[in-house]
């Protein structure tokens, strides 16, 4: 996908290095760079600044629909994901006679706002079992009072993909009032979305989409706008915001646009608008086709070294395993120069189109290696 010039040219820090980390941070393309240094140039123009600003706000807009298969009008911005769910939790309202379903691979942010609501929902957990997620065990806690089911497309913890049809429908048969919200942040750059039929989505900015922090991506189709319409206070989003009404009542735009409450951060999105459009020149299913074998390789070197992964490698770019003396492990690979994510036991590597054969070569060569030490 990348020859090794322009692999060192787009991504120069990556000489010398083995980087497996990109499901926790991504290393930026040159371009991204580039976008930030614009950024400031534009504000040193102070007020006349702000066109350039709105302008690349409007065209990272753009390219995020293209990459999310949504329109403009349904794809918004703010400034993480934790943000993004807590406005969720304003749109939705739960009271304690509704539920809320969330897996056991999620991260916290999709979780803690609906164990910090004022009026708590049930909260119904779906268990991984070896590490998936089998759509059967989700049957019966679905039901008439289920309101939202939150899942990520790729787990963050241990690169699971979900069966999206047969969960989809299952959602649709057996809870026909729920709002389905997917987590594409581990996804979203590195594989091709399947994920039709969400009622919303939403990814953060830094990591496969190649960006920096300080953004997050949310996907509202027009046919679920009215539902998912947020109740925070704000000016952006607010349709009469500057009206002579403003101090009787607030009109809030509704679905996506509701979700950018503020001012954008304007350095991050001009960050997002190139780093996606660098993806989308490359094309996401052509960095699926280069790195998805690189996985595959991983896999099988880590099964013939006596490691079982955390669960069965199902076309993402992450693989995770446990190890008694994980640390001793990251450790040494540090050392190598093999960058790897390690928290509470798990070792997780994550392979991006700017990976390649000997990126994972190094990385099972040093780390057999290290399992004979240990």
């Amino acid at each position: 996908m990348l020859t090794e010039s322009t692999r060192l040219q787009d991504f120069p820090t990556l000489s010398g290095i083995t980087y497996l980390n990109t499901a926790a941070e991504s290393i930026p393309p040159r371009c991204t760079g580039e976008a930030i240094e614009a950024y400031w140039h534009d504000k040193l123009r102070g007020m006349r600044g702000r066109d350039r600003h709105f302008a690349q706000v409007e065209a990272c807009r753009e390219v995020s629909a293209r990459m999310l298969s949504l329109r403009t009008s349904e794809v918004s911005f703010c400034s993480c994901s934790s943000e993004a769910y807590n406005l969720l939790a304003t749109a939705l309202q739960l009271r304690g006679s509704d539920e809320v379903v969330v897996t056991d691979l999620e991260f916290p942010a999709a979780v803690t706002p609906w164990l910090r609501a004022a009026e708590l929902p049930t909260l119904r957990l779906w268990k991984a079992v070896d590490g998936s997620l089998d759509v059967r065990d989700l049957v019966p806690l679905l039901n008439e009072h289920t309101k939202l089911v939150q899942v990520s497309l790729v787990s963050f913890y241990n690169g699971h993909r979900i069966d999206w049809q047969r969960f989809h429908d299952a959602v649709r048969q057996l809870a026909p009032n729920a709002i389905l919200s997917v987590d594409i942040t581990q996804a979203l750059g590195r594989v091709v979305l399947d994920c039709d039929g969400a009622d919303i989505l939403i990814s953060s900015t830094h990591k496969w989409t190649l960006g920096i922090h300080g953004g997050c991506i949310i996907g509202i189709p027009e046919a679920g706008a009215s539902r998912l319409t947020t109740h925070a206070g704000g000016w952006l989003h607010v349709q009469n915001a500057f009206d002579a009404d403003r101090f009787e009542r607030a009109v809030a735009k509704t679905g996506a646009a509701s979700f950018s409450v503020g001012m954008p951060n304007f350095v991050s999105l001009y960050a997002l608008n190139a780093s996606l459009r660098y993806l989308e020149g490359i094309g996401v299913a052509n960095i699926a086709a280069h790195a998805d074998p690189l996985v595959g390789e991983a896999e099988a070197g880590l099964l013939g070294l006596g490691v079982k992964p955390m669960c069965r490698w199902n076309g993402t770019g992450i693989l995770a395993f446990q190890h008694p003396r994980s640390a001793e492990l990251h450790a040494a690979l540090e050392r190598e120069k093999v960058h790897v994510m390690h928290s509470a036991g798990r070792l997780r590597i994550a392979v991006h189109g700017y990976n390649t054969y000997e990126d994972i070569r190094l990385f099972l060569r040093v780390l057999s290696t290290l399992l004979v030490r240990v």
